[in-house]
Protein backbone atom coordinates (compact mmCIF):
# COMPACT_ATOMS: atom_id res chain seq x y z
CA UNK A 1 0.00 0.00 0.00
CA UNK A 2 0.93 3.47 -0.72
CA UNK A 3 0.29 6.31 1.28
CA UNK A 4 -1.96 9.30 0.12
CA UNK A 5 -1.34 13.20 1.12
CA UNK A 6 -2.86 12.89 4.52
CA UNK A 7 -0.06 10.05 5.37
CA UNK A 8 -3.29 7.56 5.20
CA UNK A 9 -2.53 4.45 3.52
CA UNK A 10 -3.88 4.11 -0.30
CA UNK A 11 -4.37 1.20 -1.98
CA UNK A 12 -2.04 0.80 -4.74
CA UNK A 13 -4.51 2.26 -7.58
CA UNK A 14 -3.71 5.63 -5.74
CA UNK A 15 -7.51 5.78 -5.30
CA UNK A 16 -8.77 6.92 -1.41
CA UNK A 17 -11.20 4.99 0.14
CA UNK A 18 -13.43 8.32 -0.88
CA UNK A 19 -13.00 7.79 -3.91
CA UNK A 20 -13.96 4.11 -4.38
CA UNK A 21 -17.14 5.50 -2.08
CA UNK A 22 -17.83 8.20 -4.34
CA UNK A 23 -17.61 5.48 -7.52
CA UNK A 24 -19.64 2.89 -5.21
CA UNK A 25 -22.49 5.39 -4.72
CA UNK A 26 -22.34 6.72 -9.25
CA UNK A 27 -22.24 3.04 -9.56
CA UNK A 28 -25.68 2.05 -8.04
CA UNK A 29 -28.81 2.27 -9.16
CA UNK A 30 -31.10 4.07 -6.78
CA UNK A 31 -35.05 3.21 -6.35
CA UNK A 32 -37.12 6.65 -4.70
CA UNK A 33 -37.12 10.20 -4.50
CA UNK A 34 -33.77 10.67 -2.29
CA UNK A 35 -32.63 8.00 -1.37
CA UNK A 36 -28.89 8.68 -2.98
CA UNK A 37 -28.93 11.84 -1.11
CA UNK A 38 -29.98 10.45 1.77
CA UNK A 39 -27.10 7.86 0.98
CA UNK A 40 -24.37 10.12 -0.05
CA UNK A 41 -24.81 12.23 3.51
CA UNK A 42 -24.99 8.84 5.79
CA UNK A 43 -22.19 7.21 4.00
CA UNK A 44 -19.74 10.16 3.20
CA UNK A 45 -20.81 12.22 5.45
CA UNK A 46 -20.47 15.44 3.07
CA UNK A 47 -23.43 17.13 1.07
CA UNK A 48 -24.91 15.95 -2.50
CA UNK A 49 -23.26 18.73 -3.77
CA UNK A 50 -19.70 18.17 -2.31
CA UNK A 51 -20.34 14.32 -3.76
CA UNK A 52 -20.76 15.08 -7.87
CA UNK A 53 -17.83 17.86 -7.69
CA UNK A 54 -15.90 15.07 -6.32
CA UNK A 55 -17.86 12.28 -8.85
CA UNK A 56 -17.01 15.19 -11.59
CA UNK A 57 -13.22 15.41 -10.86
CA UNK A 58 -12.90 11.13 -10.49
CA UNK A 59 -14.21 11.23 -14.07
CA UNK A 60 -11.14 13.10 -15.58
CA UNK A 61 -9.08 10.44 -13.79
CA UNK A 62 -7.19 7.83 -15.17
CA UNK A 63 -7.37 6.23 -11.85
CA UNK A 64 -10.81 6.22 -11.77
CA UNK A 65 -11.21 5.12 -15.19
CA UNK A 66 -9.01 2.07 -14.36
CA UNK A 67 -10.88 1.35 -11.45
CA UNK A 68 -14.07 1.53 -12.64
CA UNK A 69 -14.01 2.03 -16.48
CA UNK A 70 -17.83 0.96 -17.10
CA UNK A 71 -19.17 3.78 -14.16
CA UNK A 72 -16.85 6.41 -15.58
CA UNK A 73 -17.39 5.96 -19.48
CA UNK A 74 -20.89 5.79 -18.95
CA UNK A 75 -20.92 8.84 -16.70
CA UNK A 76 -18.75 10.88 -18.92
CA UNK A 77 -20.81 9.53 -21.73
CA UNK A 78 -23.67 11.50 -19.70
CA UNK A 79 -21.96 14.39 -18.65
CA UNK A 80 -20.69 14.93 -22.13
CA UNK A 81 -24.50 14.70 -23.98
CA UNK A 82 -25.64 17.11 -20.92
CA UNK A 83 -22.77 19.54 -21.83
CA UNK A 84 -23.89 19.44 -25.63
CA UNK A 85 -27.11 20.09 -24.72
CA UNK A 86 -26.95 23.37 -22.84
Amino acid sequence: MERDEAGADAPADGLTEQDRAVLDIARRAWAGPGAKERAIRERLGISPTRYYQLLNALLDDPRALAHDPVTVNRLRRTRDTHRTTR
